[in-house]
C-alpha cells in the first residue's frame, strides 16, 4: 500500500454503518472525498475534514481507492453503472470495493465491466452492526485479487478488526449471505424454544441464563464440535450419540405439543435426525445428520485442514 499521505480514499453511502467506517478511516489519516443521495449524512465526517463530491462519477475521477456501502443490489448497480456512476469517472489501477451486503453474480458481472477499464472491484461485505462500524471492530470479508487484498490491508484494518481473505471476486458476498442465513435460522429455534420454555414455566431471565451458559452460549459447535466432528469427517467414537440426539429433540417436541406451541423448526431437526437414523448411524455421533444436506447438495463435503481446526 502506498503512503498514507500518497492515498485518496472515497466513500459512498454514510449512513448507519457507512458513518462509522468512513470516520475510521478518515481517522487512521486518510484523505476521504465522501458522498451521499442525503448531504446531511455527510455533516460528521465533513467537519472531521473530509470534501464532499456532487456524485459517484467525481468520486471516481478523484481517489485511488473507492468504498461503498449501500442498502442492496438495485443500489449498487445504479452507484456502479448508472447515471454519473463510479464506471463512467473510474480511471486505471483505481480500486472499488464494495462493503454492501449484495449479490455474489452481481458483484462477478460488474468486477468483468470495470476490467475493461484496467480497474479492480474487489467485494467486502461487513458484518458486527452499528457499533462495531463505529468502533472499528468488524468482520470483512474480502473476496477478488489477493495482491489487491493485501496492498489494501493496511485500509481494511483501519475499520475492521477482523479482516479475512475469502477467495475470488464474489466470495465475500457468499460469504456474508451464508453468515447471515444462518443467524436468521438460529433466531427461528430461538424462539421456538424460549417461547416453549416460558409457556412451560420458567423464568425469561433463567431460561437465557441457562443457554447462555449451556454449550450453545459458549459457541462450542462451531469452535469445538463441528471442528472435532463434522469438519473431520470423523463421527466414531461419538461426542454425543445420535440416537440420544433425537431423544431430546423428541422430549421438546412431546413438550410442545403439551403445551400447545407449533416447532416448526425443532421438528425438522428431529426429521432429520430420524432420517440418519434410518442409515444405521444411531450409535454414531449426532453430527454425522448433517451428511445428509451435503448429499443432498450434490455430495459436497465441506472439510477442513489441519490448519484450520482450531
Amino acid at each position: 500500500m502506498s503512503k498514507v499521505a500518497d492515498t485518496v480514499v472515497g466513500f459512498i453511502g454514510l449512513g448507519n454503518m457507512g458513518g462509522g467506517m468512513s470516520m475510521n478511516i478518515a481517522k487512521s489519516g486518510y484523505k476521504m472525498i465522501v458522498h451521499d443521495l442525503d448531504r446531511s449524512a455527510a455533516t460528521p465526517i465533513l467537519e472531521f475534514g473530509a470534501e464532499w463530491a456532487d456524485s459517484p462519477k467525481e468520486i471516481a475521477e478523484k481517489c485511488d481507492v473507492i468504498f461503498t456501502s449501500l442498502p442492496g443490489p438495485v443500489e449498487v448497480e445504479a452507484v456502479a453503472t448508472g447515471e454519473n456512476s463510479l464506471f463512467e469517472g473510474i480511471s486505471e489501477n483505481s480500486v472499488w470495493l464494495d462493503l454492501s451486503t449484495s449479490s455474489p453474480t452481481l458483484i462477478r458481472r460488474l468486477s468483468d465491466t470495470f476490467a475493461s477499464k484496467n480497474a479492480t472491484v474487489m467485494d467486502a461485505p461487513i458484518s458486527g452492526g452499528v457499533r462495531g462500524a463505529q468502533r472499528g471492530l468488524l468482520a470483512v470479508m474480502v473476496g477478488g485479487d489477493r495482491d489487491t487484498f493485501d496492498r489494501l490491508l493496511p485500509i481494511l484494518e483501519s475499520f475492521g478488526d477482523k479482516v479475512t481473505y475469502t477467495g475470488d471476486i464474489g466470495a465475500g458476498s457468499i460469504c456474508k449471505l451464508m453468515h447471515n442465513s444462518i443467524g436468521y435460522g438460529m433466531q427461528m429455534i430461538l424462539s421456538e424454544c424460549l417461547t416453549l420454555g416460558v409457556k412451560a414455566g420458567v423464568e425469561a431471565e433463567a431460561l437465557v441464563e441457562c443457554i447462555r451458559n449451556g454449550s450453545v452460549g459458549r459457541g462450542n459447535l462451531l469452535n469445538v464440535t463441528l471442528p472435532e466432528t463434522y469438519f473431520k469427517g470423523v463421527f466414531d467414537p461419538p461426542n454425543f450419540a445420535l440416537k440420544l440426539a433425537r431423544k431430546d429433540v423428541a422430549l421438546a417436541l412431546e413438550l410442545g405439543r403439551e403445551y400447545d406451541v407449533p416447532m416448526e423448526a425443532a421438528s425438522h431437526a428431529y426429521n432429520e435426525l430420524t432420517a440418519a437414523i434410518n442409515r444405521g448411524w444411531a450409535e454414531q455421533d449426532s453430527r454425522i445428520a448433517l451428511l445428509l444436506q451435503e448429499e443432498r447438495a450434490g455430495n459436497i463435503e465441506v472439510r477442513l485442514g489441519d490448519d484450520d481446526d482450531k
